[in-house]
């Protein structure tokens, strides 16, 4: 039996993402991983993975994916419509899969990026510590590149996963808003700007540009006044929002520059990032101003929500239906129904 996934179909911008290539920006390797991660880490979450295990990105349309092993999977992110052998399927809920069904989806009806995990994980070989797929580097993932038809992906047979039925998330729908609302903590040079920029940058509404991708989201608005004074390039954090020179912010994300040298007024905290990268083309948007300290504190509750559904899933192992039973008996029920 081969134990792999079988891309059929490609969708758009399909890669190889985890939870990035830290350590490695001092030489000029950008970090990548998953744009959306808590996505990503949702779904690792619903199928028994470790929040670092690499899954399928893809965005606007997702991949027809044949699988040639059992396993699990489970489906995060942007409202992909996804389909198990043409019956459609829940998002942020686990699946049990056998060899030969195949996963479909239709364009999003909201949201830009979706993601699959797999039990254990796509198990393409690690380059720098990660699997994330650096495609304008040629790095990472499969090749480096963006998955095509008649690629094949590694996977670990998976027979078992506890509390099946249970591994569900009922999150909270994203409704579009007329108005965004991304919290941000003041950048290295927020003080190099002025009282007059400063203003606009909170008080006025910004759009999503069409020029949006993995390395960064462009805004559209009122031009903001720039320090006349010339900086020397620094390293970058995602969700850093730099002005350029023609005064229009850009937010930088996963596959981002490791080093730049436009002024940075302020960084989007880590639990407003996925709304921003799920959010619409001419999206309105109004930053708003808290600090480091509840920044901090809405990141900790974030984990400990993640860390909590763990806790759940972990309490109702043993809660009835208990789920897929140990591998010989699941191969003898495979005999019977052949």
């Amino acid at each position: 039996m081969q134990t792999a996934i079988e891309i059929l179909k490609p969708g758009l911008a399909s890669t190889i993402q985890d939870a990035g290539r830290w350590g490695y920006q001092a030489f000029g390797v950008p970090v990548s991983g998953a744009v959306d991660d808590f996505s990503l880490q949702l779904a690792n979450l619903l199928v028994g993975n470790s929040p670092e295990k690499a899954g399928i990105e893809f965005m606007l349309l997702g991949p027809a994916i044949k699988f040639h092993c059992p396993t699990f999977i489970a489906v995060t992110g942007g409202s992909c419509q996804p389909a198990l052998n043409q019956k459609q399927i829940e998002l942020n809920r686990a699946y049990q899969v056998t060899a030969g069904d195949v996963l479909t989806f239709k364009p999003m009806k909201q949201g830009r990026f979706g993601y699959l995990a797999v039990a254990g994980g796509v198990k393409t070989p690690a380059i720098l510590a990660s699997r994330s797929t650096t495609s304008r580097l040629q790095l990472g993932g499969l090749k480096g590149k963006l998955l095509a038809d008649g690629d094949f992906l590694p996977l670990q047979p998976t027979y078992q996963l506890a509390s099946l039925q249970w591994r569900h998330c009922d999150l909270p729908v994203q409704t579009p808003t007329k108005e965004l609302q991304l919290r941000f903590i003041k950048g290295p040079q927020w003080a190099s700007f002025s009282t007059a920029a400063q203003e606009m940058f909170c008080q006025q509404q910004f759009q999503i540009s069409t020029q949006a991708d993995r390395m960064g989201y462009r805004l559209s608005g009122s031009k903001l006044p720039i320090p006349a004074n010339s900086m020397l390039s620094e390293g970058t954090v995602t969700g850093n929002v730099q002005i350029t020179r023609s005064g229009q912010p850009i937010v930088l994300l996963a596959d981002r520059q490791t080093a730049g040298g436009y002024p940075v007024i302020g960084t989007i905290c880590a639990v407003d990032l996925p709304l921003l990268v799920q959010a619409g083309m001419k999206q309105r948007l109004r930053f708003q101003e808290i600090s480091v300290a509840d920044a901090t504190k809405l990141l900790r509750q974030r984990i400990q929500f993640l860390q909590q559904l763990a806790a759940t899933f972990q309490r109702q192992r043993y809660q009835l239906p208990i789920g897929p039973q140990q591998i010989a008996g699941q191969r003898i029920a495979q005999l019977f129904e052949a």
